[in-house]
């Protein structure tokens, strides 16, 4: 079997340095254009799993994410990290959680069928907070009259939560949890995510349904 003809040594520190420097997760595509010689996808990967590998047991871990792969604090440092940070981590209402959650868990939604779900009118700064956070993005139209708008979630919100496909969200009763556990400037070359002032300006109090209780996503 013909050894391979670059150095994976040379390829694992060329990788490091473009992960720890960046400020989005790469893709495998992203990585192969800082090569001059054909890497295949299969080999690229085993070195980045290797790569991985390499810093188990350190505070910072190399992950793969649904837009790619990028280092990050392990999640029992980020409170450390979150005391250099002077601004307050966003909290987030029952409201935006809520429409949050249907968006996640029975995408594509309409704003009408969140509506019918939370049984209270969704607001519209809402919906802009949780669109400026790049959490949620309209996918196209319902074609039924008025063609209401269709909302899912992005890639940037699996991101986010150190996810890497839809297939692995939590058990609905812990993506409160989750979100609130995400840290901005955990990632490395990260900072503060886009929207986020907004999500926290846009944070209602707390609606509930005439009987007063939280709804339940089926």
């Amino acid at each position: 079997m013909d050894s391979p003809s670059f150095d994976a040594q040379e390829v694992k520190r060329i990788l490091e340095a473009a992960l720890l420097t960046a400020a989005e997760p790469l893709s495998v595509a992203d990585l192969k254009n800082l090569f001059d010689a054909e890497l295949g996808n299969d080999a690229l990967r085993d070195i980045l799993t290797e790569l991985a590998r390499d810093w188990e047991g350190r505070s910072v871990e190399l992950v793969s994410v649904a837009s790619g792969w990028r280092f990050r604090a392990r999640p029992e440092y980020q409170r450390f990290l979150e005391r250099l940070n002077p601004q307050k981590p966003p909290r987030y209402s029952r409201a935006v959680m809520e429409t949050l959650a249907i968006i996640a868990y029975k995408q594509p939604v309409t704003r009408g069928d969140i509506e019918d779900i939370r049984g209270v009118v969704v607001s519209t700064n809402i919906i802009k907070a949780l669109e400026a956070r790049g959490w949620i993005d309209v996918i196209g139209h319902r074609e039924v009259p008025g063609r209401p708008e269709l909302f899912a979630t992005t890639r940037q919100f699996l991101d986010d939560l150190n996810l890497r496909s839809l297939t692995e969200l939590p058990p609905l009763e812990d993506l409160g949890q989750l979100v609130e556990s995400v840290a901005p400037g955990a990632h490395i070359g990260g900072g503060l995510a886009p929207g986020e002032d907004a999500m926290e300006a846009a944070a209602p109090a707390p609606q509930t349904s005439a009987g007063g209780a939280s709804p339940t996503i089926n």
